[in-house]
């Protein structure tokens, strides 16, 4: 089973960052680790039940391809191999989702987010919080993510599909 191509904790991270309005023009740096940490979720954020991700292999890298005049990134890509395990704290039931794809990510200076994705990631949907339920999803294929200033996410599926993990678990 596949998983998701931006960690889950890169992803995170990614998302906390602001962007400013204005674009520095090179590459701010070249392919450096991008470590993906480890989560837990109470029940009923994400599943019915708690759950627990930690990555089991982590070979995440990440490259600026361009920043804002504050050196703050604007456009990053991400790839490498990612294997995370996500866990139901309750049962000990658990699976090992490759989240190993491609993805690049345009953070916007509203601080929304647009990801073009080929390949799999794992992607967590709360309560009316998105285009899919609440879950923790494997998302795979060719697809876009669009992450307004809010949190809500736009999921748009060129081509692939989506898994629900707590489905799985339960």
């Amino acid at each position: 089973m596949r998983a998701f191509a931006v960690p889950l904790t890169a992803v995170t991270a990614l998302l906390a960052l602001t962007a400013p309005a204005r674009a520095a023009d090179a590459t701010t740096e070249e392919w450096v680790p991008a470590p993906t940490p480890s989560y837990s979720f109470p029940a009923g954020t994400r599943c019915d039940f708690p759950v627990r991700t930690e990555p089991v292999v982590d070979e995440v890298v990440r490259r600026t391809i361009r920043s804002y005049e504050d050196d703050s990134p604007m456009l990053v890509a991400y790839k490498g191999a990612l294997v995370v395990r996500v866990t139901n704290a309750e049962t000990g039931a658990y699976v090992d989702a490759d989240a190993g794809g491609r993805a690049l990510i345009d953070f916007r200076p509203d601080d929304s987010q647009y990801w073009r994705v080929s390949g799999p990631i794992l992607a967590g949907f709360g309560e009316n919080t998105g285009t899919l339920p609440r879950g923790l999803y494997t998302l795979d294929g060719a697809y876009t993510l669009e992450i307004s200033p809010t949190g809500h996410k736009t999921l748009t599926m060129a081509h692939g599909t989506t898994e629900n993990l707590c489905e799985r678990i339960g």
